[in-house]
């Protein structure tokens, strides 16, 4: 008994040891003077001040904030994610599960160290202009990480200037800090490389600073309204990296502890100072070691599963097919207007290449064809439902389609298209092309809305044969179709068809609780492909021509 209670004891006296260490206040001890690189002597340094909170950022309103990306910015303690996010998406599954293997290992070792240990794995062989993660699918991830408390503080105005550090690569985070959060500057290793491919080394924190002007850097351009008196403000964060700027040139120096991060709440999506809207990448979950294991245990049985699926699909009638997807995982719900059911002509926002075989089984109509534009041939022999190809030429498509809605033999006789153009995974819609409006047929609109909890079946950079394949191995997929009142079209011009299409967007918004935006497929590939999202089509004697993005 008395074991029992000294253990007890002994217990709680550690929890009060640590509950009174995450909030008191403690002064670290100054750092002794070292030797500069022109062999004089560094002034000893101000102390650090480990704090539980974050102080608004009021003391020191239109000054500079030095802030330190891991731990600081974003609230996780660990930058896993972010390389097996890299690791997936520009490497592969067979050095993403190289990464979970020694993800043992690496919690052996210190933070700044694991980090340059996951770049190697995570960068090596790599080709550098191929590289398109930190800009299409790592600001995402980042973004739903970031701080409310430390944006605050640190990068919101009234602040200045707002200068951010980073152990990990430049490649990495550059597009996430100056394009997403607008921060000045970006002081972080860059990869090296050899030939045009990365070797999985980093330069050293030593010669970075080195090469790089801090003082410069942290004041910026006086004529922007900076002054010598501003207050430099530092946030630190996790690992030792970076600790010299943050002594020489910060006035004050706040650490946040581990149980104040736990607090941090995330900053929320209608504060992104630039609204995410498109982002590319096949994973659709956050990629901890648990998470990732997880996946990679899914595969084998998602791959079977997603077989299953697609053969049910191809097999069975709507009146079948639908209550046995149901059963296996692919869940639907249908709000209906039947008197949109019975048109010819559906036009949806485009969530997936799905979308017209969800609009079809919920109107149970199997006459009705999918006008398609760069969907792989896979796609096209597995749909269940006849697809029509377009080729981006206007007068071509819009008699082709003309005429499809005439025919009444197999495939014709009723449309689904997609006036966007491409797809979109966040709550916005981009711009309707008026190419629909202008056949002189009403129009059903259809809302949709989709969930994907594991991966995305859609890729702006990648192979769109395996898009089947992702979408279907989802555990549990969700569709929303939702059938609105028929919008009519005339045949009054291209003013009245860009009216309608307008229209048409702003009601499908309307019904999704979305946002009407005015970007095209155009933009989408640019962003985040580097390309016009241009596809190869044949025409009349058999020759291929690049087709350009349809005008809208």
């Amino acid at each position: 008994m008395s074991k029992a209670f000294a253990k007890s004891l002994s217990q709680l006296n550690k929890a009060l040891i640590r509950r009174l260490n995450a909030i008191v206040v403690t002064r670290a001890q100054p750092a002794p003077a070292r030797p500069s690189p022109d062999g004089g002597r560094v002034a000893t340094p101000p102390p650090l001040d480990l704090v539980d909170a974050l102080p608004p950022s009021s003391s020191a309103a239109g000054g500079v904030a030095v802030c330190k990306v891991e731990g600081g910015l974003l609230r996780s303690s660990s930058a896993f994610p972010y390389f097996m996010l890299v690791a997936l998406e520009g490497g592969g599954f067979v050095r993403a599960l190289l990464l979970l293997l020694l993800y043992p290992a690496l919690r052996l070792l210190g933070h700044d160290t694991a980090v340059r240990a996951m770049a190697v794995v995570t960068f090596l062989g790599l080709r550098k202009d191929a590289f398109r993660a930190g800009g299409a699918a790592l600001p995402k991830l980042l973004l739903e990480d970031v701080s409310a408390e430390v944006f605050d503080a640190a990068v919101a105005p009234p602040r200045r200037r707002c200068v951010c550090v980073s152990v990990m690569p430049r490649a990495m985070v550059l597009p996430f800090l100056v394009q997403y959060l607008g921060v000045d500057a970006v002081v972080a290793p860059e990869m090296r490389e050899f030939r045009g491919y990365y070797l999985g080394v980093m330069e050293d924190e030593s010669e970075l600073l080195r090469e790089l002007d801090v003082g410069k850097v942290i004041a910026g351009d006086k004529a922007s309204g900076g002054s010598d008196d501003d207050v430099v403000v530092g946030v630190a964060g996790l690992g030792s990296s970076f600790a010299q700027v943050f002594q020489k040139h910060c006035k004050e120096v706040y650490v946040p502890t581990e149980s104040a991060r736990r607090r941090w709440q995330a900053l929320p999506r209608r504060r992104y100072p630039k609204p995410l809207i498109l982002h590319d990448g096949r994973i659709a979950f956050r990629p901890t070691p648990a998470a990732t294991l997880a996946m990679f245990m899914w595969v084998p049985l998602g791959a079977a599963l997603a077989v299953v699926r697609s053969a049910t699909f191809l097999v069975l009638p709507f009146s079948l097919s639908v209550p046995l997807l149901a059963a296996l995982g692919m869940h639907s719900r249908l709000i209906a207007n039947p008197s949109s059911a019975s048109k010819n002509l559906f036009a949806c926002n485009h969530r997936s290449l799905l979308d017209p075989l969800y609009v079809a089984a919920a109107a149970r109509r199997a006459d009705l064809a999918a006008a398609t534009y760069s969907i792989s041939r896979l796609s096209e022999v597995l749909s269940p439902i006849p697809t029509f190809r377009l080729t981006r030429d206007r007068a071509a498509d819009r008699a082709a389609m003309h005429a499809k809605l005439q025919s009444r033999g197999p495939g014709g006789g009723g449309l689904v298209v997609c006036p966007e153009g491409t797809t979109c995974r966040e709550p916005y819609l981009l711009r309707f092309s008026p190419l629909f409006a202008e056949l002189g047929h009403d129009v059903a609109p259809v809302a949709l809305h989709s969930s994907m909890g594991m991966f995305h079946g859609t890729t702006a950079g990648g192979w769109k044969a395996l898009d089947p394949l992702f979408l279907l191995m989802n555990p549990v997929p969700a569709y929303i179709v939702q059938f609105l009142d028929t919008l009519k079209c005339g045949s009054d011009g291209p003013e009245a068809a860009r009216a309608v299409a307008n229209e048409l967007q702003r009601r499908i918004a309307e019904a999704l609780g979305y946002t009407c935006t005015g970007l095209t497929r155009k933009d989408k590939y640019l962003m985040l492909a580097g390309n016009e999202g241009l596809v190869d089509v044949n025409h009349g004697g058999g020759a291929k021509k690049k087709s350009p993005t349809c005008a809208t």
